[in-house]
This record gives structure tokens, sequence and C-alpha cells, in this order.
């Protein structure tokens, strides 16, 4: 830490860091961070000597997936909050799927009825989706070509979650009454996968997976 605020170009590209995650209203993404510094530095070693910088301070520099953004330190959120009366509250059934799907992501529809052991009501996978906590993952590769939902990184974000290993693990989500019943045979958690918990690429490009995905919420028989 030291050697790199000795450096001047080390220190100006901190203050470069620091005033781009600070200006975003959304997790800043690594890649683009280091798009706006100088060809050949990374980003990594900066971003850590700012997290550290920050962590004794009112907010923090935390790690979102493969983001970064500015946080109330936990221990002063109780301050921020503020009491309102929400219009619409997530249902225990909704609850329960975001769990499921965050869990063993990723997932289709059947498999989260499966380990529920009850179906899932129509709109509650839809709910998940507009809140941005869930969207839709890649087909599998079964009859039918079923589509599978994965967490987003706005689900990390807003539970606080650097990323999907940082879950509790099935045990402690039974306790909490989570996951009422075993899983499918053969059917576990991944041990690792990308921050959405997608496999690799299906060849589709972003524009082509999102015409896809509107196209799924538009046909209610696919909830």
């Amino acid at each position: 830490m030291k050697g790199l605020l000795a450096d001047p170009a080390m220190r100006d590209h901190l203050r470069l860091i620091e005033a781009l995650v600070f200006a975003s209203a959304s997790p800043v993404e690594e890649s683009a961070i280091a798009e706006r510094l100088p060809e050949g530095v990374d980003p990594a070693p900066l971003l850590e000597t700012l997290s550290r910088d920050y962590a004794n301070r009112g907010v923090n520099l935390r790690k979102v997936g493969t983001a970064w953004a500015f946080r109330t330190a936990p221990d002063l959120a109780f301050l921020m909050r503020k009491e309102v009366e929400e219009e619409r509250k997530l249902s225990r059934a909704a609850i329960e799927t975001l769990a499921i799907i965050a869990y063993h992501q990723p997932v289709t529809r059947t498999e989260i009825e499966e380990v529920r052991g009850v179906g899932i009501a129509r709109g509650t996978l839809d709910q998940l989706v507009e809140i941005g906590w869930v969207k839709l993952g890649r087909r599998r590769q079964t009859p039918g070509r079923p589509v599978t939902f994965v967490t987003t990184q706005g689900f990390l974000d807003h539970f606080g979650l650097e990323a999907l290993k940082d879950l509790p693990g099935a045990k402690e989500l039974r306790e909490a009454g989570f996951l009422s019943a075993e899983p499918p045979p053969g059917f576990t958690p991944p041990e690792e996968m990308g921050l959405d918990g997608e496999e690799d690429d299906d060849g589709l490009s972003d524009a082509e997976r999102e015409a896809e995905a509107a196209m799924r919420l538009d046909d209610r028989d696919g909830f």
C-alpha cells in the first residue's frame, strides 16, 4: 500500500477509480475501470488498496460479484434506514423460491417445485424477475429445452454478498425454513460458478438473449 501511495501516478489512478465508483449509481465492473486506466495498469491492487483505506470509514468500498461500489458501513446502516410501508411485499412462496434459485442455480421451474414440494403460483417468478433479483439463464439441453433461472448482480448487491460462495449453506437455509424438502436425486448446489450461475456461453449475443428473455416473460405458460 505504501509503495502505491509513494508513486504519484498510482495516486492519480486511485483518485480516478475513487471518482468513477463514487459517481456511479450502480456497481462498476472491474473491466470498465480497467478501460479508464492507462494501458497495462491492473486495477485489482488499486481497488484492494482503496478498499482497505475505506475499511474503517462511514462508507466502505465493497466488491459485488465482478463489480465495486461504495456502501454504508454495516454498523451504521441502521442510521440510514427509513421505515416505510411497502406496497408490494414478497410472499412466503416468493422468498422460498428466491432461496432455492440462489442455492441451486441454474434451476428450472419444475426443479424449484420439486424442492419446495408444491407448485409455484403464477406471478411468483415474474415478481422476482421484475424487482431485478432473478433473470433467465440458458436453456437446459433436455427435452423441451426448459429455461433456467439464476440470480443477478442486483441480488448480490441488495443482500450484501460479494459472490455466490458467500450464500448460507443448505443446513442454514433449512433451519431458516426455506428448504423444507430434499432436492431431487443428482440435484446438487454448484461448487464454483460465475456471478449469475450461468454455464459457458450459449452462443447467443446479449441482444438475442434479452429478446428471448422478453418473449419468455410475455409467455405466461412458461411460468
